[in-house]
């Protein structure tokens, strides 16, 4: 079981953003969120957007830290990308 989080470099709503994934299911995913105390709304289809302020938690519960380019890499690579409707047409 690993979870996976970039670094918070994604503004957006006047702060800056990671992106929390997981190698194996979303139900480790969501179960993970839970415990960090995610809203449901942060759940993004393939990954949940944890902002800056959170980022140490994620980390302090078990979540490595990966570069940012290597987020969608592990999300592919276990079957788990999920497109935006709409944002490839």
């Amino acid at each position: 079981m690993t979870l996976y989080i970039d670094p918070p470099l994604w503004p957006g709503h006047g702060r800056m953003w990671s992106h929390l994934v997981s190698d194996v299911s979303f139900d480790e995913l969501h179960a993970f969120a839970g415990r960090m105390g995610l809203p449901d709304r942060a759940f993004d289809g393939d990954h949940y957007d944890v902002a800056e302020s959170s980022y140490a938690d994620a980390v302090r519960l078990g979540a490595v830290e990966v570069r940012s380019r290597d987020v969608v890499r592990l999300l592919r690579a276990a079957g788990l990308r999920r497109r935006k409707a709409g944002r490839y047409r």
